[in-house]
């Protein structure tokens, strides 16, 4: 598996958040998650990279998610519930990964999110997917306010 620094697509980056327990990578309407290997991500943690996204996008921008597992790790099952809650505007949501914790934390994480959760093995597509979504939303809000302005 890629990991994003790996990517041409890379060079599009905004911004980088490095925590103990991963990174995450901001483009524009686009972050892209990779926890490190063994740890075990909860609520704290995912607070973290929550605020990261409102400072940089604000509040009230929808953005894609891709959680790119290029290692495994543990989520606090528990603590889902509240990081979904708490980033409601979070429009797409892609999971890249052959990991054997992928699919259990998929199952898990689909309980939760009201949207649908997208899988992908490779990194770029799901980041094509995203792009293409994001680029959808945007066309469709900017006609919707367009007879506004007239």
């Amino acid at each position: 598996m890629k990991k994003v620094k790996e990517l041409d697509f890379f060079k599009n980056i905004k911004e980088i958040r490095e925590y103990q327990f991963g990174s995450f990578y901001f483009f524009e309407g686009l972050v892209i998650g990779e926890l490190n290997a063994g740890i075990t991500f909860g609520w704290e943690m995912g607070k973290k990279a929550i605020d990261a996204a409102k400072e940089i996008f604000g509040e009230d921008l929808p953005i894609a998610y891709i959680s790119n597992r290029i290692n495994d790790y543990y989520v606090v099952p528990a603590d889902w519930g509240k990081f979904f809650k708490n980033r409601h505007q979070l429009d797409f949501y892609c999971v890249v990964g052959e990991t054997k914790g992928s699919f259990a934390s998929l199952v898990m994480e689909r309980v939760f999110f009201k949207n649908s959760i997208k899988q992908f093995t490779d990194l770029e597509k799901a980041i094509e997917w995203s792009l293409k979504r994001i680029a959808e939303r945007n066309a469709k809000k900017s006609s919707s306010l367009s007879p506004n302005m007239k």
